[in-house]
Order: structure tokens, then C-alpha cells, then sequence
């Protein structure tokens, strides 16, 4: 009998480079082997700083009243226009939005002031008035820029305010006889201006006693008492000596406050009974969708602090506080302007992009920001004001946005953040998680719920700088 022999018949691997293998691949030892798994990671979280410096505010009710004292309105907003082709229209009930027109709601008359409107355009450079001549009308800002100029006490000239679209100026014509301007107002871009001259401001207030009434009141209205901010004057003795009557005072409130009520930004979370009974090691797989859940959430609050029409900062800022650029790109001499404008700046808030335009500007005139060490960060910032980078703040087609300066806290009636806590089966502060049963599907349903709003206190604790341009 011969001794059989063993042979191997595979066919012997080769290794890339045309050598023979000698030893188990790392691609078949795997699996025998378990791996190690990360996290399931997620690239839309972001540093949410809006979240972390904001004071947060328990609003137990649901809605939180900023009470004021009585401020007398001024109503200096900016008017809207509609075009058709070249010619542009103001829109009537718009036209609320001045000061001495604020409240007067008689559609026709608003509709025929709108009507002796003037369309010109001017160019670059052109004066629209001359400091010193008699008031010619009152003029609106449809579309460019124009600068609010004076003469210096060397014999320069200075920009005291920068007017764009939707702004006006010359309103005093409506209720002040023979009044002057007190500024060259030249325009700095193309400007499409409409202007309602001052002979049919007074044919206008001849032919309607319902508007002569209404600016009468207006004017009866500016003799009453009131402080720099337009708020009730409180009367106070200084200076005196002997025994002469002192003034008799109290502060008076807003009779209507704003209320914020709470916001929620919602969504069901749906996992398989299945996936969590079975593939719970070594995560559990609820709590790894939860968190992502809880990531997305987050940053759809920060964006709705951000950009809601009710509550948002960027559209509750006062119109008073929101400054156009000089020039466009983010200069220092911009950033300046934005800080001085309110008390104790804390923050300063803009889109990266923005952030790396103001770094640009500064090369450009050899200056170098300083950072600070926040909240273990080193941050870049200005006048020792961190500018803390918010990718929420839009950016328009334009290659325009804005940046926030704030001030926060009750303390300092500054801006706060508003939210609940002690929720049924709360998951995190201002967020709940409830459990909403499993389907025919087997199928787990949860009910994700944030609740948070923002308030601002007071109008120079937000300041905006509009328009400015990061592609330059």
C-alpha cells in the first residue's frame, strides 16, 4: 500500500506587488474581528454661540411682557415702494410710517398725498439741499444712498448720517413754517428720490381738514414733556437752594407692552422596535437618534432667534439702531459706529464671512484685532468686544449681510433668551421628549418639542450694521 499524500490545490495568493502570500490578509481577518465604531456624526452642528451667551429667562406662563416706560412714538420707520418699469410709487398706507403721518388712517387722503409725489433721479455727487435754504418738500429715499453732510470747524466736511431705501428726510415741512435745512444732503450713488414739494404739502392740508387736524395734533403732541429717548419726562429739582416748591412727578408706564410668547420648533422621532431591541450594543440606538434629533432642533431655534419675523433679533431690532456701511465692505470706522451707539457692548455677532471681510479691512490699513479667550476660544474682536461667528445670518444674493451688536441680560436690559423649564418629561432645559406609542408597524413613535423665544429690553441694547458687503 503507497502512502497517499496531502496537497494543497489553491491556487497560492499574491500580494500586490507579484509576491506570493505568506500569511492571512487583513481583508479576511476581519471578519473574524469587531470593529471600532465612532458615533454617528453629523455636519450640521455648529458652535451655536447665540445660545451660550444669551441669559436665559423661566417664563412660566408661556409669554413674557417687557413693561417700558410710556414712550412717545415717533414713528420713524422706513417707507416701501412699488415700481412698474422706471416709475416708482410710494405706497400709500406706507406713508403711516413718518412721524407726523403716524395713525392718520384715511385711506383717500393717504392716497392722494401719495399721488403729488415727484420721481427724479440724481446722480452721484448732486446736492438734494443746501444747509441754510428753506425746506422744499419732503423727499423718500426709493433706491440708492445719500449722506447727511457738515462743514467741520477746520473746513471739512463730515457725514453725521448715511440715509438708504426707505428712509426720508424733510419731514419738519409738514408741520413747520418756513423751516431751513441744517445739513448739505448729497447723494453718494445713483438715487431715485420722490419728492411731495412744500406748495402741495399746503394745497394738500388746505383741501383735507381731516389731515390739518391730525398735524395739529401732532404738533400739540411735541410740547409734552419727554426726554432724549422720547420717554415720559420725570421731573426733578437740581441745584436749588432755599425752600422753593419741588416739582411733583411720577413714571408712567406703556399702557400696552409687548408680550413674547414662547415659540416651538417641533418633530417625531420614529425608530423600529426592532432596531432597538436588537442592535442596542455597543450603542443604543435610540439615544444616538435622540441626539441627532436634539443637534438638528438646536439649530433650528438658534436659526429662528435669529431670523423670525415675530421675534427674531435681526427684525426686532429698533429701526434707530440699524446703520448702513459708509462705504460697503465692514471698515473699522463702521464697527466704531456700531458700538457707540449703546451702552456696555458685549457681543458682537457676524457670518463668518463677514468676520473674514473685517479681517480684511483691517489688513488693508495695517491694523491688527485683538482676541480674547472666551469660553476656552481664543476669538478675534474689536474695542475688546468678541465678534462671535453666526452662520444663521443670512447672506444675500447680493453677497450682502449684517452684523449684531447686543447687550444681554435683565440686569442690564439687554437682550434674553426665553424658555420653560420643569416640562413634562423634559430631556434638556426648554426641551421635552414624550413617548406617543408604537404603531400596527411596530414602529416607536417620540415627540420632540423645544420651546424658547428671544426679548429685547430695551432698543439700543441690539444694534444692526446693514448692508455689508463681504465679496469686495
Amino acid at each position: 500500500m503507497s502512502d497517499s499524500v496531502l496537497t494543497n490545490t489553491t491556487p497560492p495568493a499574491h500580494t500586490g506587488n507579484g509576491q506570493e502570500q505568506t500569511s492571512l490578509s487583513t481583508a479576511a481577518a476581519r471578519n473574524l474581528a469587531s470593529t471600532t465604531k465612532s458615533a454617528p456624526q453629523m455636519q450640521e452642528i455648529t458652535s451655536r454661540w447665540l445660545l451660550r451667551i444669551l441669559p436665559w429667562v423661566q417664563t412660566s406662563g408661556g409669554t413674557y411682557r417687557v413693561n417700558r416706560r410710556l414712550t412717545y412714538t415717533v414713528g420713524d420707520g422706513r417707507v416701501q415702494f412699488t415700481s412698474e418699469g422706471a416709475a416708482v410709487r410710494v405706497i400709500p398706507s406706507e406713508l403711516g410710517e413718518i412721524a407726523q403721518l403716524r395713525g392718520f388712517d384715511d385711506e383717500a387722503a393717504l392716497e392722494a398725498i401719495a399721488d403729488r409725489f415727484e420721481q427724479r433721479e440724481v446722480e452721484a455727487g448732486e446736492h438734494l439741499a443746501r444747509s441754510g435754504e428753506a425746506v422744499d418738500g419732503l423727499h423718500l429715499i426709493a433706491h440708492g444712498r445719500v449722506d447727511q453732510l457738515v462743514s467741520g470747524p477746520y473746513g471739512d466736511r463730515a457725514a453725521v448720517d448715511v440715509l438708504m431705501d426707505g428712509d426720508h428726510f424733510g419731514s419738519h415741512a409738514l408741520t413747520e413754517d418756513g423751516p431751513v435745512w441744517e445739513h448739505d444732503v448729497v447723494a453718494s450713488t445713483p438715487t431715485t428720490v420722490l419728492t411731495l414739494p412744500s406748495e402741495a404739502i399746503a394745497e394738500i392740508t388746505e383741501r383735507i381738514p381731516a389731515l390739518a387736524e391730525h398735524l395739529d395734533r401732532y404738533r400739540a403732541g411735541l410740547s409734552a414733556k419727554s426726554n432724549k429717548y422720547g420717554e415720559a419726562a420725570i421731573d426733578i429739582a437740581a441745584g436749588h437752594d432755599g425752600e422753593p416748591d419741588l416739582p411733583r412727578t411720577f413714571v408712567d408706564y406703556e399702557l400696552a407692552p409687548r408680550e413674547y410668547e414662547l415659540s416651538v420648533a417641533q418633530t417625531v422621532l420614529r425608530v423600529h422596535t426592532r432596531v432597538a431591541d436588537l442592535y442596542n450594543k455597543p450603542m443604543n440606538q435610540m439615544e444616538q437618534q435622540l441626539r441627532l434629533t436634539v443637534e438638528a432642533l438646536r439649530e433650528q431655534q438658534e436659526d429662528q432667534m435669529v431670523n423670525n419675523r415675530g421675534f427674531g433679533l435681526l427684525h426686532n431690532a429698533a429701526l434707530e439702531q440699524r446703520i448702513p456701511t459708509r462705504t460697503g465692505p465692514p471698515t473699522p470706522d463702521d464697527l466704531d459706529e456700531l458700538l457707540s451707539r449703546r451702552r456696555k457692548p458685549e457681543y458682537l455677532l457676524a457670518h463668518p464671512k463677514a468676520i473674514a471681510a473685517i479681517g480684511r479691512e483691517c489688513s488693508k490699513r495695517g491694523l491688527y484685532p485683538s482676541t480674547v479667550e472666551f469660553g476656552g476660544h481664543h476669538i478675534p474682536a474689536w474695542r475688546g468686544v468678541p465678534i462671535l461667528p453666526c452662520n444663521k445670518i443670512p447672506v444675500s444674493p447680493a453677497r450682502t449681510t449684517s452684523i449684531l451688536c447686543m447687550r444681554t441680560g435683565e440686569d442690564e436690559q439687554g437682550v434674553v433668551g426665553l424658555h420653560q423649564t420643569g416640562l413634562p418629561d423634559e430631556y434638556e432645559p426648554g426641551l421635552s421628549v414624550r413617548f406617543m406609542g408604537i404603531d400596527e408597524k411596530a414602529v416607536m413613535s417620540y415627540l420632540v418639542s423645544a420651546y424658547f423665544s428671544a426679548a429685547v429690553l430695551v432698543p439700543d441694547a441690539l444694534g444692526i450694521l446693514e448692508n455689508v458687503e463681504i465679496g469686495r
